[in-house]
């Protein structure tokens, strides 16, 4: 499906060409890319949510390539990876993403490129610049870089202190048209970041969204705001963020608590200096009854345990899973700490006792993903070799429905990268000395993975 020029394209890159020639080289008309189309929005009614399939609507289309505007700048993602939000789009839960493109349609002339009958989806990439629009000063053609998803004009007051913030904030690839899974996707320029030159691109590509998600929780001002000392309740310490948000607590001086499902990942946690970690399934903590009440026994039993490794409560519970853990959260959490969270992968409505947070006088703080800065600055943290990718598996393009269902029926671990331009992993490393001096981290955190 991939047209010649799209082959001189990839080709170029994978030979090291510069800027100046990847900027005369001409662009296809049309690409590669993972689409779910506006026709398909009800072929799921009725349907459960865990019996739907990705592959009946994720599908790899040749489209025609995006357009370019003002401080925009189009790359070729040589890899990419699955987020949560993807798997979202296709399943058209909780609500359609054509409902995003339609909105962003009527906001100006420029957003209404994005009103398609089709979403080209992905939020995060590793790749290069080929085209660089008006307005465009940090980048050029040739540069390496990798995409975070912050989508934000700041036109409006409101995001100059925190752009996360904005009145037209949107999640690129998920909100916006034009994502990552594709042989061009189109971004703002202040999306881009320079690519870790000791990754390769799937290594580099699966960082973007959940790193600096884990970011702004926890190290940044906008969250939980963790200091040396704090005890840090995990949930999915092996997880895609979970991942992450262990390798900022352990760099950060907090005292990690992780929870795992499984003695392999609890083995590899500790060879990474992870002292303390309880192992969800082998020690039987369900926290909702079958009614979906929680079950204070449980709930009690949990906050025990936690006092058995530490000798205190968590200052701060690292929340994502949702419903199913949310209960438990907020009881185990330490009087005045600070419960953060950013999905609810397990369920969106959440029920639990609010006794246990207003008398304690804990705090619930809401984060989504971070701002250009957090998102540079952890960034930076991966190319110090401070921070590593946990990448468990990547797919080829074509195989992106197949790792979609892999993240909906959690059977993953960490992410899934998938190859775009690339023709297999390991490629893109500029800096091999660097490379070696953290190969050993490298190894153990793809274990991880």
């Amino acid at each position: 499906m991939t047209t010649a020029n799209m082959d001189a394209i990839h080709e170029a890159i994978l030979d090291g060409a510069d800027g100046e020639v990847l900027g005369e080289l001409p662009l296809p008309a049309t690409m590669r890319a993972a689409v779910v189309r506006r026709e398909d929005e009800d072929v799921f009614a009725g349907v459960p949510s865990a019996e739907k399939d990705p592959s009946r609507t994720l599908r790899v289309e040749e489209v025609p390539l995006p357009p370019l505007g003002a401080g925009e700048v189009l790359i070729a993602p040589m890899a990419s990876a699955i987020n949560y939000n993807t798997v979202w789009t296709s399943l058209f839960e909780p609500v359609s993403t054509f409902r995003f493109l339609e909105r962003y349609g009527r906001q100006s002339q420029l957003g209404a490129r994005h009103d398609l009958p089709y979403h080209i989806v992905g939020s995060d990439a590793a790749g290069v610049v080929l085209r660089a629009g008006p307005g465009v000063t940090r980048f050029k053609p040739g540069d390496a870089v990798t995409v975070h998803c912050n989508d934000v004009d700041l036109q409006g007051p409101e995001g100059h202190e925190d752009s996360m913030l904005d009145a037209s904030q949107r999640i690129w690839g998920f909100e916006t048209n034009f994502g990552g899974l594709a042989d061009v996707s189109m971004v703002k320029a202040n999306q881009l970041m320079p690519m870790p030159t000791h990754l390769a691109w799937e290594e580099a590509a699966s960082l973007g969204l959940v790193m600096a998600t884990s970011y702004r929780m926890l190290v940044g001002e906008n969250a939980a705001r963790m200091k040396q000392g704090d005890v840090v309740l995990i949930w999915g310490a092996s997880g895609g963020i979970g991942s992450f948000a262990t390798q900022f607590v352990l760099n950060g001086g907090g005292i990690p608590v992780c929870v795992v499902s499984s003695p392999q990942k609890a083995e590899v946690l500790r060879d990474l200096g992870v002292e303390h970690i309880i192992d969800r399934r082998a020690e039987g903590f369900t926290f909702l009854d079958d009614d979906g009440v929680p079950d204070e026994a449980e709930l009690r039993r949990f906050g025990s345990r936690i006092r058995e490794l530490v000798g205190a409560d968590p200052d701060i519970v690292f929340e994502h899973p949702g419903r199913s853990t949310f209960a438990a959260s907020v009881f185990v959490c330490r009087r005045g700490g600070t419960i953060v969270t950013c999905a609810s992968t397990s369920g969106y409505l959440h029920l639990y006792d609010n006794r246990h947070l207003w008398m304690r006088l804990k705090r619930i703080v809401g984060s989504h993903f971070a701002n250009y800065h957090e998102a540079w600055e952890a960034n930076r943290l991966v190319d110090l070799g401070m921070i590593h990718p946990t990448l468990s598996a990547t797919r080829p393009l074509e195989e992106v429905a197949e790792a979609a269902g892999l993240v909906h029926r959690n059977e993953h671990a960490g992410k899934i990268g998938v190859l775009v331009g690339a023709p297999k992993e390991g490629l893109g490393v500029r800096d091999q000395a660097k490379r070696d001096r953290h190969a050993a981290e490298i190894a153990k955190f793809r274990e991880l993975g």
